[in-house]
This record gives structure tokens, sequence and C-alpha cells, in this order.
């Protein structure tokens, strides 16, 4: 029956599609069977086509540029942190409330320590005797050596203090080089001894020269004095007071009249030889006043040895 049917259905496949459908109509149900396809029934896929030789094989692109290593983890930027504001309030635990029994206790205001006191003072320094402060009297012996060999006159004196008014180590001078004198003597200290006798030397020079008669003497108002400036007790002290200075009233010549100081008419040759004398005081003495200077200058020529900031001089 099933190669019937087959037989049948052979010549009828090659018709139409219809006449197809009505041939399978008219067949007699049968129990179904598998049917096995013939193998012929599978199409075979064709064949590869041959390999392509390598020559002819498009070649392949390469990169225009080799791709970087991959950067190391040290080296990569390091995002840093958002920085934190500082939180301004701050939540407090509320204080615990103060027991309704104890006081309220209140803030004592602090009280500054009071400063240290200083330190006594010394009993030799305290009173009268701390105007009696012993000070170390300078070494003349260098400075009395060159007055010897300018010919000068003079004795050491007892170390003087009244007071305020002191001299450790004065002199008493009585005659400069050259044999010129001082009548009334002289208390000075060493240096201003000296300061005078070389002054005295130019002075001799000049008065040879503008008056042609040599000096003789010098007339001296004072030398050591304990008193204030122009003799005024409330001033500051003078050099006097230390032996400091010396006051030149007069010069005596010989064979002519002495010169006093004072103010003499111009052109004349005592006005010329006061001038200069008192001019070359300038470079051995610190202070020179005289005539000019001041009304308490006004009849005598004032040199002090008295040590200004500075090296300064007061020559008027």
């Amino acid at each position: 029956m099933p190669g019937r049917c087959q037989s049948l259905l052979r010549p009828s496949m090659m018709l139409a599609g219809g006449t197809l459908a009505v041939g399978l109509a008219l067949l007699p149900a049968t129990p179904a069977r598998a049917v096995e396809a013939p193998a012929s029934a599978v199409p075979t896929p064709p064949p590869l086509p041959p390999e392509r030789p390598e020559a002819l094989k498009p070649p392949v692109a390469e990169p225009a540029s080799p791709t970087p290593p991959a950067r190391p983890a040290e080296l990569k930027p390091v995002v840093p942190e958002p920085i934190r504001e500082p939180v301004k309030d701050v939540i407090r635990d509320k204080p615990s409330e103060p027991a309704k029994d104890s006081p309220k206790e209140t803030a004592k205001p602090e009280i500054p320590s009071p400063p240290p006191s200083p330190p006594e003072r010394p009993p030799e320094l305290s009173g009268s005797a701390a105007l009696a402060l012993k000070v170390t009297p300078p070494d003349d012996t260098a400075c009395r050596t060159r007055l010897k060999r300018l010919g000068v006159d003079f004795e050491p004196l007892p170390p003087i203090a009244e007071g305020q008014c002191t001299a450790p180590l004065p002199l008493k001078v009585t005659k400069l080089a050259d044999g010129v004198t001082l009548p009334q003597g002289a208390t000075l200290t060493c240096r201003t001894a000296e300061a005078l006798a070389r002054w005295a030397t130019e002075v001799q020079v000049e008065a040879e020269r503008t008056l042609k008669h040599p000096l003789t003497g010098l007339e001296l108002g004072g030398s050591y004095v304990c008193r204030g400036q122009n003799h005024d007790v409330d001033a500051k002290l003078s050099e006097h007071a230390f032996a400091n200075a010396a006051d030149i009233m007069a010069f005596t010549f010989g064979g002519r009249a002495s010169i006093a100081v004072k103010a003499l008419p111009e052109g004349s040759d005592d006005a010329q030889f006061l001038r200069t004398v008192r001019m070359k005081a300038c470079g051995f003495f610190r202070t020179v006043l005289g005539p000019g200077s001041n009304a308490a200058h006004a009849n005598h020529l004032h040199f002090d040895e008295r040590e200004r900031s500075g090296g300064h001089r007061l020559c008027e």
C-alpha cells in the first residue's frame, strides 16, 4: 500500500500545487509512521574556496604611534580632599545646674603682685657718705715728668675734698718755662698746668715778635676755687672747683708796661698781642673765654679743661 501511494504521488507532484493537494485528500487515513527522509534529501553545503596565498593578503595596518605604557600607580595625580571648614558652633553639653543648697561662687578679681623691692643701699653710699665717693686718682707720673722737662716749678699738694669740690692730685705751680713767673701761685691739676706751660711758650714768642719785649710773668685771678660757674651759688660747679681752670688777668714784660686783659682799641700792638695769644690758647685748652664772650669774662681770659661729648671745644 505504501509503495502504491508513492507511485501515485510522484507523477502527481510534478503537477501544479492544486493537483497535489487533491491527491493527498483522497488517501485513506493510516496510522502515522515516521517517514525517514532519504540521505539525498539533505542539501550538501558547497565546498570552501581555496585559501588565499599570503602574498595576496592585504597588509594589516599598524597604528600610527605606539600606545604609551600604562602610567604607574604612584604617579597618578592625587585628588586633594576638600578642606572642611571648622565647625564654629559646637554643641556643648548643657551645664549642670548648681545645687540649690550650695551658695553661688563669685569670681574674685586678681590682685597684681607688687614689684620686687630694690636692694638695700649699702651703708657707705647713703647719706653724707655718698658725697665722698672714693675715686681712683689718675696716674700723673708721666705728666709730672713732662712738666720738669718744660722747666716748670711745682710741688705736690694734699688731695682737696671740700664737699663736691675735689682734686685728688693737685699741684702748686709757681713758675713756667723760660722763667715766666706766677706771683700768686696756681693750684692746678697736672694736665691743666701742662697746658698752661705749653701755651706760655707761644705767648713768649708772640711777645718778642709783636712787642719786642720778653714775657716775664702772668697775673692770675684764680685757679682752684670751690664755687659755681660765674660765681653763681645755684649754678653748676665751675672747673675752678676741680683745680682744672685758670684766669689770666694781665701779662708782665721786661722793659715795658704790663698789658691788662680788657677791650683795647683796634690797631694797637697791645690789642694785636691779646688777640693772637687768645687764639693760640684754643689749641691747648678745651674752653677759652674772654672779653666779648659775656660780662663775667670782660676783664680776664678763662682757660679750662672741661671734657665734652665728642671732644667738642668752646673757643670764644
